[in-house]
């Protein structure tokens, strides 16, 4: 029973987590207006998985011992269901303050003496505020590290017939004690995290001892208040220059006409700049419906002009490593091609490039600069008629 509440209220937080998001949920790091506010953004989270405490044996058994025992045949159950609810406040791109309520469970140990038996549990519930630093190493996937303190209230509680072997059937006890841990977190949407941690909380059990209860969580995490991301249009074909007005014709004399040559084709060469994010879903590979409209608009544009060559080039920012971001660029360019293809131009006049992260644009070091690198280029070489 007092498992199943806890799966009940952990399930019920992670469903309106998810229909949250899918009510507002924009696609992750669509563009500056949205990436500043998630480095500044408050959001809530929910968390289960399997606390282990660190029961004293030794020390039991040495107590029953003193008491009379000759011999004791101990067993333990460490292991129980543990949550954390928390809410949290981005300080900047890389740290945040972050504070909950968590329970790890019951731990439970039975002692078997000579005479008698001693069979006790103890169970562990508080708050904490605690310090999370992140470092990304790619544009999904990220290190988290945490340092705090908590303040936890452990109830235990003893029977059997050696309980002379204790000073108190039901002590408890309250205090202020550290914790730290480690965890990767997965963006799912620039709003929707899921997060994996593993975390030592120092505690003391109620009876003068003092240990170690370790909580293996999976958390989903939820950033409040994203704003509708920035309409802007993905490409917009230049406006033709207007023709200069003819000069007044003067008539001084007539003279058979004379055919006029015709001007020859104007050889040009034009490069087209598409951001990342207008033609490709994050992280993605298939352009997107809207992308696929900026590329049939770029198309119309060049119907006055004789295409002879056209070349796909994928650029990406620094986040991942080298091998991953040129893989990527690649796949990209070659997506645009196959897209080029569909609508009629020649197999045997598109080319394919991928730059990786090599020729970037902007500065990396900022969410800014960083959507800046991610483009594809799509260089046309041709004659204008």
């Amino acid at each position: 029973m007092k498992q199943n509440k806890k799966v009940g209220l952990l399930g019920l937080v992670t469903c309106a987590l998810l229909f949250s998001t899918q009510a507002n949920a924009q696609m992750f790091d669509q563009d500056s207006q949205t990436k500043e506010w998630s480095k500044s953004a408050w959001y809530i989270g929910a968390g289960l998985g399997q606390s282990r405490t660190s029961i004293d044996e030794q020390r039991l058994v040495r107590s029953l011992m003193d008491n009379g025992a000759n011999s004791v045949m101990f067993t333990k159950d460490e292991r129980d269901l543990g949550y954390k609810l928390f809410l949290g406040k981005q300080l900047n791109e890389n740290f945040a303050i972050e504070g909950g309520y968590f329970n790890l469970g019951e731990s439970s140990f039975s002692a078997l003496g000579n005479p008698g038996t001693l069979h006790g549990r103890v169970g562990f519930q508080g708050v904490n505020l605690d310090l999370l630093g992140r470092v990304n190493f790619t544009e999904r996937f990220a290190f988290l590290a945490n340092i705090g303190m908590h303040y936890t209230e452990a109830k235990a509680h003893f029977n059997g017939d050696r309980l002379y072997a204790v000073s108190d059937p039901n002590p408890s006890e309250r205090k202020l004690n550290g914790k730290y841990g480690l965890g990767l977190e997965y963006q799912l949407t620039e709003a929707l995290a899921v997060r994996g941690q593993i975390e030592r909380h120092r505690v003391n059990d109620g009876v003068q001892n003092r240990g170690d209860v370790d909580l293996y969580s999976i958390s989903l995490v939820y950033k409040m208040g994203q704003p509708a991301p920035q309409t802007r249009p993905a490409y917009v074909a230049p406006e033709p220059m207007p023709a200069p007005a003819p000069a007044p014709l003067v008539i001084t004399e007539t003279r058979p006409v004379q055919e006029v040559a015709k001007p020859r084709p104007v050889p040009v060469s034009e490069k087209i700049n598409f951001s990342a994010e207008a033609l490709f879903d994050f992280d993605k590979s298939i352009v997107k419906p809207e992308g696929k409209a900026a590329l049939d608009q770029m198309l119309d544009s060049l119907k006055n002009m004789n295409t002879e060559v056209m070349v796909t080039v994928g650029h990406t920012d620094s986040i991942g490593s080298d091998e991953y971001n040129q893989a990527l660029s690649i796949r990209r360019a070659e997506a645009v091609k196959a897209h080029l293809i569909s609508r009629g131009v020649g197999a045997d006049r598109v080319y394919t490039e991928g730059q990786g992260e090599r020729q970037a644009i902007a500065d990396n070091s900022t969410s800014e600069g960083r959507a800046k690198n991610r483009r594809v280029i799509v260089e046309v070489v041709g004659s204008r008629r």
